[in-house]
């Protein structure tokens, strides 16, 4: 199995198109449809023996929810926040550039 590069709550961008989002789920290989696998133009369509990641991403227009191959995704250095509207529900906080997960109570 491989290890993933990347961790829940790091800030990431894609390495092609101008996004950039926070991960909030990490598959350890390629776990969507075949048809959303053959969408994407086979010059760029990434394999699928790697991580994939869950994102909440945005753009200069829309926020969304992205699957991106570990290939595709660069750190993202900017220090900014991730203005995502659904962040609240997941993370607690931005610190030191990492989203912290919330502490849930123990029953």
């Amino acid at each position: 199995m491989l290890t993933a590069k990347y961790s829940i709550g790091q800030i990431v961008k894609h390495r092609f198109f101008p996004f950039r989002g926070v991960i909030f789920d990490v598959d350890p290989e390629f776990s969507n449809t075949e048809e959303w696998y053959e969408a994407i133009p086979a010059e760029i369509r990434p394999r699928k023996d790697q991580p994939f990641y869950h994102l909440l991403a945005e753009n200069s227009e829309n926020y969304y929810v992205a699957y991106v191959s570990e290939q595709n995704l660069v750190m993202d250095d900017s220090g900014e926040p991730i203005e995502h509207p659904q962040i609240k529900e997941l993370f607690g906080g931005l610190t030191d550039g990492l989203y912290i997960r919330p502490k849930t109570a123990v029953h």
